[in-house]
């Protein structure tokens, strides 16, 4: 019988998002659309998507509500 050391198992690192990925899911999280985040912002409504698309793949969450919940739990 042969032991092998592994390291010992850690939590996932959470995904690091980008400044303006943090800023877009604190508007939509604080109820914002997209157009008034992108607005509040100086972007397009189309980067604002982009964003927002980044973040759910980067979080692997499919819903607004989850993205909310993400980001009270992220203190956003």
């Amino acid at each position: 019988m042969s032991l092998t050391l592994t390291a010992p198992q850690t939590e996932a690192t959470a995904p690091v998002l980008a400044p303006r990925e943090q800023e877009a899911l604190r508007h939509i999280a604080a109820g914002c659309t997209y157009l008034q985040t992108a607005r509040q912002m100086g972007l397009s409504k189309h980067t604002v998507d982009a964003y927002l698309r980044r973040i759910r793949a980067k979080l692997n969450i499919n819903t607004t509500a989850e993205m909310t919940r993400m980001a009270i739990s992220m203190g956003l």
